[in-house]
Formats: C-alpha cells, structure tokens, sequence
C-alpha cells in the first residue's frame, strides 16, 4: 500500500511540473553596474545580449539589470561582488583592481591601436596565450577597451614641447611614467572631476574620449583645445560571472552564454564606446555654438612619432617595474597586445 502511495504522489508530481509554464522554471541572472542607467553600454551590449539569452532560451534565461551602484556603490568593488555572488555578473574596470589583473592590464598603454574595436580585437587575439589565467576564478562573459583618444586641453599641445610642464590627467594611472617621459607632470584624478579641474585650473590637460567632450560629460564647455591624433590610451572593461552561479545553470544554458559571450560580446561593447565618439563628433559639427570658444588641433604625424619616440623611456619603465613584481613576460605580452 505504502509503494503504491509513494508512485502515485511521485506520478502525481510530475505531472504537476509538467504543466508548469516553461517561463516559470527560468533563470533570472542579476547583472550589477556602477554605470549610469542610461548609458550606452547597457542599451546596446547589454540590452541584445538579455535579448539573445531570452529569444534563444525560449525564456528560460534573462537578465536583470542593476545600474548606477544599486548592488554597492562604486566601482572598485565589481569584481569582488561578482566573487561573491551580490550578483551573478558585475561590469567592472581593471584598472579597480589592478594586481588581479596585471597582464590585462597591459593592454592600457599606447600602441598599434586607435580604437576600441581595434584594441579588443587584438585583446582577444592574444587572451588564451597571454591573459586566460587571470579569470581562473570567474566565468568571463566579455572584455573590452574604451579608446583614450583626444585631449581636452586648456593650452595647445600639437607639439611634443608643448607637454613640458603640463599637468595632465592620464586616461589610466599606470601610464604615469610615459607622461613623465614627455615632461609632463601626471595629476591622478577621477573622471569626474576632470570639468571642474579644467574649468578652475587645477589641471591643464586631460586625457579623454571624444564622448566626453558632449553631454553628459561636456568639456566641451571648459576646454579651449581638443586635441588630435595623439598615442591613444586605452581602459580595459570586463563583465564577469560568478562561477558557481554559472555551473548551477544546465548544459544547454551554459552553452547558450558560452554562444553569446568572449568575443562576440566584447565586440558589441567595443562597437558601442566607438559609435559613442562617432556620435560625439557629429555632435561637435552640428553645434558650432557650442564649440565657439574651442578648436580642434591636431599633432602632426612627424610630431606624433616625436611623442612615441619620446615615450619609450617610460614604457620600458614600466615593464621593469613588472620584471621587479615577477612577471618577467610583461613586454612579450604588451608586443602580442600590439602586433
């Protein structure tokens, strides 16, 4: 009596589950971001990659975004979040957290790149050789630059003189001694405090995007002279997942990330900072108003190699200060960041 009681509530049971919807057994993976809700990286790279995991998942997987600090303010922490489980995936700065990252790290400083897609192409060239080790304890989902490509300037800085004595804000703290190899002086300071720098004189110069120029950041409201075609710096980005939280998930579903994830979305947030500086530039051109009291001066390309020259004292620099940390292959990785 006692077995057939047993089969017939586990009959009876499955039964139940199987006429429970398919959308009611989904997984809901919560996503933390220090960035403002708005921004482009949530709208574009985010945005179609909750789309994809939704279409393709028939519903069993979806996002859930948390902007703006809501799961811990700042975003020093992100990475530690993620380790953590605040959320299953948090969207960080490597720069945050810079001896978790060392050999990513690399992919900050001035070479053969000029854009974002540029710089994280080539990251993704040399991840698995050089850089896998560093996410042994998350799932990566993405990872990607941001171009450092124009500076915003309160004096004309065309020529490799002009850093002499300029109090420049650089793009990542690391790049220190190559400002100090031009004869700059760098001045470490937050992104968001670069207007009010520029506006009260407390700094000359920063290195920017061209999307700070434009609102929300508008430079372009304290800045004198934008200037061009300089060695470009760069800010590397990642998007990790809690690793327990992504083997809990089944096969299908872990494929299904794997599908949509590395590169394919590196790629996507790549695009997006790229477009952010196209649309920044459009912006400048129509609203000639806006820039009345700023130009826009370029370093000529002889002037631009003066400045490269220039900085390889501190580019050698900093990889001995990584052979003096133990990573002995720091310029190797840096010359496959830069092929």
């Amino acid at each position: 009596m006692f077995k057939k009681t047993a089969l017939a509530v586990a009959a009876a049971a499955a039964l139940a589950l199987s006429a429970v919807p398919r959308s009611a057994l989904a997984e809901q993976l919560t996503i933390a971001s220090f960035l403002p809700g708005p921004h482009h990286l949530h709208t574009r790279m985010l945005g179609w990659f909750g789309e994809e995991l939704e279409k393709q998942s028939g519903g069993e997987l979806s996002i859930q975004l948390f902007p703006g600090g809501q799961l811990g303010a700042g975003p020093v922490q992100q990475y530690k979040r993620a380790l953590e489980g605040v959320a299953d995936m948090t969207l960080g700065v490597s720069a945050y957290t810079p001896t978790v990252f060392p050999k990513t790290m690399l992919a900050i400083l001035p070479g053969s790149s000029n854009t974002a897609v540029e710089s994280t192409g080539r990251l993704w060239d040399a991840y698995e050789a050089h850089l896998a080790d560093e996410y042994d304890e998350v799932k990566l989902i993405a990872l990607m630059t941001v171009a450092g490509n124009v500076i915003s300037s309160t004096r004309d800085l065309s020529t490799l003189d002009a850093f002499a004595g300029a109090k420049l804000v650089p793009y990542a703290a690391m790049t220190q001694p190559i400002l100090e190899s031009l004869g700059a002086v760098p001045v470490q300071m937050p992104i968001t405090d670069v207007y009010t720098g520029l506006s009260t004189g407390t700094i000359d110069a920063a290195y920017t995007s061209y999307s700070n120029i434009t609102p929300p950041w508008n430079f372009w409201d304290v800045t004198p002279y934008f200037v061009e075609n300089v060695p470009v710096q760069f800010a590397v980005l990642f998007l990790v997942m809690n690793k327990e939280r992504y083997q809990s998930l089944n096969d299908e579903q872990r494929a299904l990330i794997d599908s949509l994830s590395g590169r394919v979305l590196s790629m996507k947030g790549a695009e997006s900072f790229d477009l952010a500086d196209t649309l920044s530039k459009q912006q400048m051109a129509d609203n000639p108003d806006k820039m009345k009291n700023s130009q826009v001066v370029r370093i000529t390309d002889d002037e631009r190699a003066r400045v490269i020259a220039r900085s390889q004292d501190g580019l050698q620099a900093i990889f001995a200060a990584y052979r003096a940390k133990g990573i002995a292959d720091a310029e190797a990785v840096y010359q496959a960041l830069n092929p």
